[in-house]
């Protein structure tokens, strides 16, 4: 297995994975929008995406937006989607990206990673808790739509 930062190379293989993570979080299927989507942020450096192949497969993505701390005066990244292929799954791919995520987020002198999952994503939760990540408790978070 290796693991690469994902360029317009790898367009077509990331957009096979994004539109399988929106699936997850069941949204309808649009590959032709998720390629648009996946196409303005690699053009815009509006994010980092890196991709798993076992073999020639691709088997995972994560992708990561950049924010920052005004009390650390420090950039910070946010791990805003991870997603592992059904067959790929129990191999470790997505240790693996949040690992490469990690070393992205020293590499660049961030304060850390901050990513949040739904309440009932038990699997990814146990992932998150077992590589070192900790629930926040000390804040809420609040959504305006």
């Amino acid at each position: 297995m290796h693991i690469k930062k994902a360029t317009i190379h790898e367009l077509e293989a990331v957009t096979e994975l994004f539109d399988l993570y929106r699936q997850f979080y069941e949204q309808p299927s649009d590959l032709a929008a998720a390629r648009e989507f996946l196409l303005a942020r690699m053009r815009k450096n509006e994010s980092v995406i890196f991709i798993a192949y076992d073999g020639e497969e691709a088997a995972g993505f994560v992708q990561l937006y950049p924010s920052f701390s005004s009390v650390s005066m420090k950039r910070s990244w946010v791990l805003n989607d991870l997603y592992v292929k059904k067959q790929a799954r129990g191999k470790g791919v997505g240790e693996k990206l949040i690992a490469k995520a990690a070393e992205m987020a020293g590499e660049t002198g961030a304060k850390g990673l901050f990513l949040e999952t739904a309440s009932d994503n038990l699997p990814a939760q146990r992932l998150y808790e077992k590589i070192g990540f900790t629930k926040e408790t000390n804040y809420f978070y609040y959504l305006s739509v």
